[in-house]
């Protein structure tokens, strides 16, 4: 006789695979503990075999039956459902959290742009003046022309009506701003815990893009480093395959202060130098390893003078 287990309970058949005694699941916990109901039947029928792979596909046709079909069905839902739950890991939300934090940065420069058009028209000077977009929005959102204005001014003489539409835009914009700061020691947080050597080596920003290009932690862990080095970089390396134009040196990596600190012409090896360091790094944190990372980011920095702050 043979002991088959699936998603609505377990069975012993016969060699016919006629169902001679069943202990059918309730939900979700049973089945996920079905070992404990294979053990009861074990128990009362000895000498029980696994129902092998070649005959499961014939098994499956008993359950075309109405009596087991609608659970069957209900079944399999909660256990997707159940799976799904349990999909959700610190990968996916580093990933929405960083996709978040660049969706933010496209935002605030395009509010920044027509904030700068807009306050033009009534302060020309101080859009000039100011190229810090946060501090501008600062200024537009708590000082009046009068408390700014040095010497005169060519901007056109507004009704407090209109003044007060860009004064709530710049406010707008410095709450995108403190969101995206928010965002950022968030990821922070998350990243402390679950990949400590890649925030310590790479940085918040630059760690949690390359998780996102790279999909997880696991498959960061698993790529050779000459593809941490490109990552973000895939349109130009498909170009060079395809028409040989010049191969990229780097992905996203080339703003980290290692590389951008090189020499130009040592950018190339300053990155590859990273990406090597950083490939070890996220092999040490999906295993578990030590924390080695400010041992790696001291190493380059000495290498490369990069001034510590």
């Amino acid at each position: 006789m043979y002991l088959y287990s699936n998603i609505i309970g377990s069975f012993v058949l016969s060699k016919e695979l006629e169902i001679i005694d069943s202990l059918e699941f309730e939900d979700i916990e049973d089945y996920l503990h079905k070992y404990q109901f294979e053990n009861k039947l074990q128990q009362k029928h000895k000498n029980l075999q696994p129902l092998p792979d070649y005959r499961e596909r014939q098994m499956l046709v008993l359950f075309k039956d109405d009596k087991y079909m609608e659970k069957f069905y209900k079944q399999n839902l909660e256990l997707a459902k159940h799976k799904l739950k349990l999909s959700v890991t610190e990968d996916q939300l580093i990933i929405q959290t960083i996709a978040n934090v660049q969706e933010l940065d496209r935002v605030i420069n395009l509010l920044s742009k027509r904030l700068r058009e807009w306050y033009s028209l009534y302060y020309p000077e101080l859009a000039q003046n100011m190229t810090h977009h946060e501090r501008f929005a600062e200024m537009v959102a708590t000082k009046t022309r009068k408390e700014l204005l040095q010497g005169k001014t060519m901007g056109a003489d507004l009704d407090e009506v209109h003044v007060k539409q860009m004064t709530l835009l710049a406010k707008q914009i410095l709450s995108s701003f403190e969101l995206q700061k928010q965002h950022k020691e968030y990821l922070k947080g998350v990243m402390e815990k679950y990949c400590p050597n890649v925030l310590e080596l790479a940085g918040t920003t630059i760690g949690a893009k390359l998780l996102e290009l790279s999909k997880s932690l696991k498959r960061l862990a698993m790529l050779p480093a000459s593809t941490v080095q490109l990552l973000g970089a895939e349109k130009a390396l498909f170009r060079h395959l395809k028409t040989g134009a010049r191969s990229p040196k780097y992905g996203a990596i080339f703003h980290h202060p290692i590389v951008q600190n090189a020499p130009r012409s040592d950018r190339g090896k300053a990155a590859r130098l990273l990406a090597d360091k950083l490939a070890l790094c996220a092999k040490l944190d999906f295993f578990k390893g030590e924390f080695l990372a400010p041992k790696y980011k001291e190493l380059l920095e000495e290498k490369f003078n990069v001034k510590k702050d």
